[in-house]
């Protein structure tokens, strides 16, 4: 009776070493993924990060001009002010300065209005980037859970646990994909 308990401890032992070997494969296996994952999570959110900088740049330079605007809004008011208070045979010289003044406000509204676009043109990009970053973020936790339920399967032997882990990687592996193609 006792030879046959040795050989029941064996083989038991020999079902744990596949497992074990199961659990390290799907760890490594699931490593590799989560840094590729990782490099490319890293990437679209660099690519985020610029468009928003490219948005508040393209916002600030549009202030800048629309600043300007009121500036040269201000002196062409201050023209017809002066047309009005000045007697007619003198009205003459402010014609000239109002018209200059309306042209460059044209001008300058032009330029304003381009840079506001160009702003809020970044902002959409941050917004369609930043959908798939969110995707791939969980997909990154499904893999964390993963090596987590495949370390507790290593520990407890219990072999239905890697089901569970390999089930929440492929959910993880479907986040991943769903990202891909909402970019």
């Amino acid at each position: 009776m006792s030879g046959d308990s040795g050989i029941h401890v064996h083989h038991a032992h020999h079902g744990s070493d596949k497992l074990s070997q199961w659990v390290a494969l799907f760890t490594a296996l699931l490593a590799a993924l989560g840094a590729v994952l990782g490099y490319q999570t890293n990437r679209l959110m660099d690519d985020v990060l610029l468009q928003k900088n490219d948005a508040v740049l393209m916002k600030a330079h549009a202030t800048d001009q629309w600043n300007y605007y009121q500036s040269v809004s201000t002196k062409m008011h201050l023209m017809e002010l002066a047309k009005v208070l000045s007697p007619a045979d003198k009205q003459q010289p402010f014609d000239a300065q109002i018209v200059k003044y309306k042209k460059q406000k044209e001008d300058i509204k032009a330029i304003a209005e381009k840079f506001d676009n160009d702003s809020a043109k970044a902002n959409q990009e941050v917004t369609r980037l930043d959908a798939p970053h969110n995707l791939l973020s969980m997909a990154m936790i499904m893999f964390q859970i993963s090596v987590a339920l495949a370390s507790i399967t290593a520990l407890t032997q219990r072999s239905w646990l890697i089901v569970v882990a390999a089930l929440s990687s492929i959910s993880g592996i479907g986040l991943w994909v769903y990202a891909l193609t909402q970019m």
